[in-house]
C-alpha cells in the first residue's frame, strides 16, 4: 500500500533520489526548470504539486520549483510520475540535443 506524502515521506523519497538518481534530479532541473547549465541538483522535498530543488548553476545555488502537471494522491503516484518525468525529459534532452 502506497504512503500519503508526508514530510517523513518526502525525506525518504529525496534521499532516495538524490543517492540513487542524482543524474535524473540534475535532469529534471535542466528540462522541467528550464536552466540548461545545471551541472548537479539535489531534491529538497517533494509534496502533492511539485518538487523543491537545490540546482547548480555556473558554480551558484538555484532554489528551484517544478510543478506536477496533476496533484499527486500518494508516494506510488509520486514514483510513478518521477519515472514519467525522467523519461520525457530524457526524450526532450534527445531531440534538443539534435537540433
Amino acid at each position: 500500500m502506497a504512503d500519503a506524502l508526508t514530510p517523513a515521506v518526502s525525506d525518504r523519497i529525496c534521499k532516495h533520489m538524490n543517492e540513487d538518481h542524482a543524474e535524473a534530479v540534475a535532469l529534471y532541473a535542466r528540462v522541467f526548470g528550464q536552466l540548461p547549465a545545471v551541472t548537479a541538483a539535489q531534491m529538497q522535498a517533494i509534496d502533492p504539486e511539485g518538487m523543491d530543488l537545490l540546482a547548480e548553476v555556473e558554480g551558484r545555488i538555484q532554489a528551484v520549483r517544478i510543478r506536477f502537471d496533476h496533484c499527486l494522491k500518494d508516494s506510488e503516484d509520486a514514483h510513478q510520475t518521477l519515472i514519467a518525468m525522467v523519461r520525457q525529459a530524457r526524450s526532450q534532452s534527445q531531440v534538443n540535443s539534435a537540433d
